[in-house]
């Protein structure tokens, strides 16, 4: 029974199974998810950091458990680690500055944290290629995303303070 839900928990209910590209539809689904959570529900950011913290707890046992005894230790079906690291820069913006924002503009930001994470994750710049490469197990397959995530943040950091001193 539990391995049955830790299987649908780490393909996100089934998402994972679909044959060519899950991760991409993984980090598709988070930007949907959030969206709806963020500004069609208004659900407090707190519970919201609440859930995808106990979210990235449970996935160290639940990839364990799905993965203990397969010699893949990073199954393309496994896409819960595309919700946490999709997760972190969408958080981020939404709790930023402290103001609402407005769904137009989260839309064209979402787009673009989907666009760069989908390329810090394929791509995996130093050290996403590290956890990626050097951990065989629930960690690294949860780690590269989050630092693919951080990479998202870094760079929209980066840009908006080189666009702060350029104008």
């Amino acid at each position: 029974m539990i391995k049955s839900f830790n299987s649908l928990f780490v393909t996100m209910f089934g998402l994972g199974k679909i044959k060519y590209m899950p991760g991409t539809f993984g980090s598709l689904a988070t930007i949907i998810i959030l969206y709806y959570l963020f500004h069609t529900l208004n659900i407090s950011p707190n519970i919201i950091l609440f859930g995808l913290i106990i979210i990235f707890i449970y996935s160290f046992y639940a990839i364990s458990s799905h993965i203990e005894n397969s010699k893949n230790k990073d199954p393309g079906e496994i896409i819960i680690d595309e919700f946490l690291g999709q997760s972190i820069p969408i958080y981020l913006y939404e709790i930023s500055h402290g103001t609402t924002k407005d769904a137009g503009e989260a839309i064209v930001y979402y787009a673009l944290f989907f666009i760069l994470f989908r390329y810090f994750d394929i791509m995996k710049p130093f050290p996403v290629s590290f956890f990626d490469k050097n951990f065989k197990n629930s960690f690294g397959v949860i780690m590269d995303d989050i630092c693919a995530g951080f990479y998202v943040v870094l760079t929209l950091v980066c840009f908006i303070t080189l666009k702060s001193y350029i104008l």
